[in-house]
């Protein structure tokens, strides 16, 4: 007798008349129902997220769509004009530039505040947790991830809002209160003053919701696919690619 397979899977499926996701029926009780960001929090946590839990993560997703011309951006453009059948390859490409200095820079700092606080157990003054990490990870020689910003000196727009709308949900936790409390301490161990990055405080606000944080990044890619393809269609407006690719390779330096 031969073997049955089984396969299972809470997400989706379909037969010949119907969509199911989630339990809901999708053209019935998802689709003009419920928004894209409500989902995407939905298909991740397997619970519906509540309406503050929306704004916060849906204001994560806008923060982290676009931050001009970064080195992600150029990538898709570079490759939309050397492929531009391949849409596809341009925006996977875009994405795969998401890493430790650009976009991954949410689930380090996520990954670098939960296990502090779970190294630390029950806190009672941020300010010492957050004096200690920072102390340890300059003596490992390590970057504390969510300082420091390539444009935004003084102070990165995007993270005092952020913090202002989970205090305004009532999900401002423990991930939120530490990273603001090294953005506190952090001078007193490495001489100067950095602003708290908003990929980082991205990371903390996603922490809180209770997030897996091995997922952080993807949430970052999700919302940076949204501000690629809308390079991929300005670069089908206004053309910029070649005269990027024509400005390296005309003063390109062959050193034999």
């Amino acid at each position: 007798m031969a073997e049955q397979l089984e396969f299972p899977t809470g997400l989706g499926t379909s037969d010949a008349t119907t969509i199911s996701l989630l339990g809901q029926d999708l053209a019935g009780d998802l689709m003009g129902k419920v928004g894209f960001g409500e989902l995407a929090f939905w298909l991740v946590a397997r619970r519906r997220p509540t309406p503050g839990e929306t704004r916060v993560f849906e204001a994560v997703l806008v923060a982290l769509a676009d931050h001009g011309f970064t080195p992600t951006a150029i990538a898709a453009r570079l490759t939309y004009l050397s492929a531009p059948e391949a849409l596809q390859g341009a925006l996977a490409a875009g994405l795969l530039g998401g890493g430790s200095r650009f976009l991954g820079v949410t689930e380090d700092c996520g990954r670098f505040l939960a296990d502090t606080l779970a190294e630390a157990g029950e806190v009672e003054d941020y300010d010492e947790v957050a004096l200690e990490a920072v102390k340890a990870a300059r003596a490992a020689k390590r970057f504390v991830p969510g300082l420091g910003h390539p444009v935004h000196k003084e102070q990165d727009p995007r993270t005092p809002v952020l913090i202002k709308i989970a205090q305004d949900e009532g999900y401002y936790g423990p991930h939120l209160r530490l990273f603001e409390a090294i953005g506190r301490v952090h001078e007193q161990v490495l001489g100067r003053r950095l602003p708290l990055n908003g990929a980082g405080v991205c990371g903390a606000a996603l922490a809180d919701l209770g997030l897996p944080i091995d997922l952080l990044r993807g949430f970052a890619l999700l919302a940076r696919a949204a501000g690629l393809l809308g390079h991929l269609a300005e670069e089908r407006r206004r053309p910029l690619g070649n005269d990027i690719y024509r400005t390296v390779d005309r003063n390109a330096v062959y050193e034999p």
